[in-house]
């Protein structure tokens, strides 16, 4: 079972530099990395997880998509590609009760990694105008939400369609034609 995610934050959007007190690699890297999994996804998702990355019969790590030869090994990535998998595939979920929580103000405060951390929306949130917190909506209301803002453009050059650097090829593509069936190439770089 995952671990919660952390209530402080200790705001890696600003590091501290200092003397390296042990290690980064080897048998160090590789004990964090299944520590850090761990915690996000619990002991036997994080051995199903992580013996699929970057394998064939598997998929790509959001970071890197690193191997490309036929003979592969069965630990096919990084100590932060280990990271990321287990943030991308954690168990944590971020219900309504968080965002009824925390104001629009306290998560702009946050670093992305505590944001990171608290785990994966469970539902489609949206701020009203006026509102200090997101509220929870229908899937059938967000997209009444977007259509009623795209439809209320002068021209669709007006929007813009941008996505996140980890999104997969096949959702990046599919996000491109429906921006191009809208009517617009406003598809700048993803982050």
């Amino acid at each position: 079972m995952a671990t919660k995610p952390p209530t402080g934050d200790p705001v890696q959007d600003a590091p501290r530099v200092e003397a390296a007190q042990h290690s980064a690699a080897g048998l160090p890297a590789v004990a964090h990395s299944l520590r850090v999994a761990q915690q996000q996804m619990g002991i036997r998702r994080s051995a199903q997880t992580l013996l699929k990355v970057n394998q064939k019969d598997g998929f790509d790590c959001p970071g890197c998509a690193w191997p490309e030869g036929d003979k592969r090994h069965v630990a096919e990535f990084c100590e932060n590609g280990a990271k990321a998998v287990a943030e991308e595939a954690t168990l944590r979920r971020v219900t309504p009760d968080f965002f009824a929580a925390h104001p629009v103000a306290d998560l702009a405060g946050r670093s992305g990694y505590w944001l990171g951390q608290q785990g994966r929306i469970t539902q489609p949130v949206y701020l009203p105008e006026g509102a200090d917190r997101y509220e929870a909506v229908t899937w059938e209301r967000a997209f009444e939400i977007i259509a009623e803002e795209l439809t209320a453009l002068d021209s669709p050059d007006e929007a813009l369609f941008y996505t996140s650097g980890r999104t997969s090829n096949e959702a990046a593509f599919l996000f491109q034609l429906f921006a191009r069936e809208f009517g617009t190439n406003n598809l700048p770089d993803c982050s």
